[in-house]
């Protein structure tokens, strides 16, 4: 590198690939004398302690080769999410509670918004929800970019019902962005006045009201509800056990005095989960399915080599050639009368 930056030798084709593919960028970007672009900042809820570097370099690639084939195959979603409005100082559980309707109304997630929530920001709001692994287990970041747009990063060692909770609770982190992080080039770092309206936010989205009390009562016994039955509701609205409990308190009125009693219920229902919880459920794919169909897409019409569609799909080359090797009648049209 010294000797590349010095004038004493040029990289040769092979290394500039390999520097393109480490910095994420195109080789032409090292031949360009343009204005460097700024790398979009990833806000973390809690940033790694170790290897965070390589979870966002691997976070923001996936990204960009997404938006690379939405490029490719002229298919770019776009960006159809409520941008919330107000003042950081001013905007508190109300606002955030107010959001949380707005969305659920907006993108009609119905009354059960967790068993719907990923889909609707893939497919059609034109978000990229990103799957890795990576420690600690309770974390997950977004980001906002001038070129790929919005993107959320889950844990993929998470139980769907948790990742539920942390792509809400991101989501909050993506409306709000302007509000609590408008200088671009500042650093990202949530407050834990801004995290802790993020969950508030995303326990009113998941588990609107209504909807919630009936589930409660219809499971109560003279006033009480079993641990067993608030697994019951748990998975019915696709959430973990503790956000059940959390939104129980608020929404009952529990006095502050049974702040300890609230934590040991938490405690008690972690303690077991283990028999209610399906936690050997498959992992889910780094990328989402869209992203995999773009990539087929972007073969069959020549716009990705099969080299390059191995790289993005991480498969090899002669698994990439399977796929050229298929015969496809995805250009074959369907005559229906729209009325």
């Amino acid at each position: 590198m010294s000797e590349f930056e010095n004038g004493k030798r040029e990289p040769s084709l092979s290394q500039l690939q390999q520097l393109a593919e480490i910095y994420r960028r195109s080789i032409s970007f090292f031949l360009d004398d343009g204005p460097v672009v700024p790398e979009p900042t990833v806000l973390w809820r809690v940033r790694p302690g170790r290897g965070a570097e390589q979870v966002e370099v691997q976070f923001l690639r996936l990204c960009e080769q997404y938006h690379n084939l939405e490029m490719w195959c002229d298919e770019r979603a776009s960006i159809c999410l409520p941008q919330a409005t107000g003042n950081a100082a001013r905007y508190g559980c109300i606002e955030a509670e107010e959001l949380a309707k707005r969305v659920r109304r907006e993108l009609q997630l119905g009354d059960r918004p967790g068993l719907c929530l990923l889909a609707i920001l893939e497919e059609v709001c034109g978000a990229k929800i990103v799957h890795l692994e990576f420690e600690p287990f309770d974390t997950a970041a977004s980001v906002i970019s001038d070129t790929f747009g919005v993107a959320i990063l889950l844990n993929a060692r998470n139980a769907r019902w948790r990742r539920n909770h942390d792509l809400a609770h991101e989501l909050f982190h993506v409306l709000t962005w302007q509000i609590f992080h408008p200088t671009a080039d500042a650093a990202l770092i949530a407050s834990d006045a801004e995290e802790n309206l993020a969950t508030y936010f995303a326990r009113h989205l998941l588990m609107p009201t209504d909807p919630f009390r009936t589930a409660i009562h219809s499971r109560a016994r003279n006033g009480r509800a079993s641990i067993e039955s608030l697994f019951d509701v748990a998975r019915e609205f696709d959430v973990p056990v503790e956000l059940v409990l959390q939104h129980m308190h608020f929404l009952y009125g529990q006095r502050s005095d049974d702040t300890e009693r609230h934590r040991r219920n938490i405690e008690h229902a972690q303690a077991l989960a283990q028999p209610f919880e399906n936690r050997d459920a498959p992992k889910p794919h780094s990328w989402p399915a869209r992203y995999h169909a773009l990539a087929v897409k972007a073969l069959r019409r020549g716009e990705l080599s099969t080299g390059r569609f191995a790289e993005y799909l991480n498969i090899t080359r002669q698994e990439a050639m399977r796929f050229v090797e298929q015969e496809t009648t995805a250009d074959a049209e369907i005559s229906v009368t729209l009325a």
